[in-house]
């Protein structure tokens, strides 16, 4: 038996900071505030679109401000982020790897649901994910368990049998959350140091080694 594969999408497939990073600081602009260098709002992805906006906000900032931002975000990433998102070096070759091996492969992400179904199938076009799952209203989402468990109830498997393969300690939450393995990359947006105070105990360095640790290590199994 093999674990069930499910890959958190920006800083784990894709590099899509600069894309976040341009339509970010247009939201911003266009609101009279001042932007955020991409490393500063490296430090701000991964807990969903609302948080991303406080974060960038000035403190204090009215609930109809960040509405506000919200808003003009969706508008402006909608049209822009093929512009500035691209599958990690070797990513592709990674997943066809995998799906040639036979493993089943899904995607979670805090992005919003039709930002993540149109990402990942525009830079992946020719793999299948037998699951794409993001951010859907009124659906709670990770590090609550909620999605994760839905994806392994559609794979038809436990959750002990499933890994959950992500950059950030939110990754690391959900796959306790949900009683799931976790696998932590570095390349992401969360530095190593805090993947390991997150209680990682798996962290590679490329889709190479990620492609190996899948393959040889038995402990992915219940």
């Amino acid at each position: 038996m093999k674990p069930s594969l499910i890959f958190d999408l920006d800083g784990t497939l894709v590099d899509s900071l600069p894309g976040i990073a341009a339509s970010l600081n247009r939201s911003l602009t266009s609101h009279g505030l001042l932007g955020h260098s991409d490393a500063a709002v490296r430090s701000f992805i991964g807990d969903g679109l609302q948080t991303l906006i406080r974060r960038a906000a000035p403190a204090g900032a009215t609930p109809e401000l960040l509405e506000s931002l919200i808003r003009y975000f969706k508008a402006d990433y909608g049209v822009s982020w093929a512009n500035g998102t691209k599958a990690y070096p070797g990513m592709h070759a990674l997943l066809e790897e995998l799906r040639a091996d036979g493993y089943q492969l899904a995607v979670l992400s805090n992005k919003t649901h039709d930002f993540t179904v149109a990402m990942t199938h525009a830079v992946f076009p020719n793999i299948p994910f037998a699951m794409v799952l993001g951010q859907q209203e009124g659906i709670l989402h990770k590090p609550e368990p909620v999605g994760a468990l839905q994806i392994a109830n559609d794979f038809g498997v436990a959750p002990e049998n499933c890994v959950i393969i992500g950059d950030s300690t939110m990754d690391l939450e959900t796959a306790t959350n949900a009683g799931m393995k976790a696998i932590a990359v570095s390349w992401g947006y969360h530095d190593r140091e805090r993947l390991w105070d997150a209680g990682a105990e798996i962290i590679i360095d490329s889709p190479t080694e990620l492609l190996d640790k899948v393959r040889d290590d038995n402990t992915l199994l219940a």
